[in-house]
């Protein structure tokens, strides 16, 4: 009895995470194809004081994550280089520069977020980044994401 379940239970998985894939794409293109020009992408590296980053994971994880979401930014992906320790890469989308604009303001100014950073700081003894770097970019024609 538990091998049916198990194999109800994968194949449901399987089917979850097809359709998903399947489904994905197309509303990321809808979604792009409704804007005015082409998205603005926001690749930004986050450099941690060192040992910190755990810190600034748990931040994002627990909270940033959740906030950049409320304030109209849209998730692309996270990742942390192999060759450079205590760094973050991570890369949002936004429809125009404008919009980037708006919602960093409401970001910075949101309360949660205030209250978040303080006390991400203060868990972690002093500053967790040292040094942020953000680089603007458009996609090419070629690009599978737009």
């Amino acid at each position: 009895m538990k091998t049916g379940l198990l194999r109800i239970s994968l194949c449901v998985a399987v089917a979850t995470v097809a359709i998903y894939a399947v489904s994905s794409p197309a509303a990321d293109d809808n979604e792009a194809k409704q804007q005015s020009g082409p998205r603005l992408f926001e690749q930004r590296v986050y450099t941690t004081a060192d040992g910190k980053l755990p810190n600034l994971h748990a931040r994002f994880r627990n909270h940033t994550n959740y906030l950049f979401v409320k304030h109209g930014m849209h998730l692309i992906g996270y990742w942390t280089p192999t060759d450079k320790p205590n760094t973050l890469v991570y890369i949002l989308a936004y429809p125009n520069k404008e919009a980037r604009e708006a919602s960093w303001k409401a970001f910075m100014a949101d309360p949660e977020w205030q209250r978040v950073w303080a006390k991400s700081k203060e868990d972690a003894g002093g500053a967790i980044v040292t040094n942020v770097e953000s680089t603007f970019m458009t996609a090419t024609d070629y690009s599978p994401l737009h």
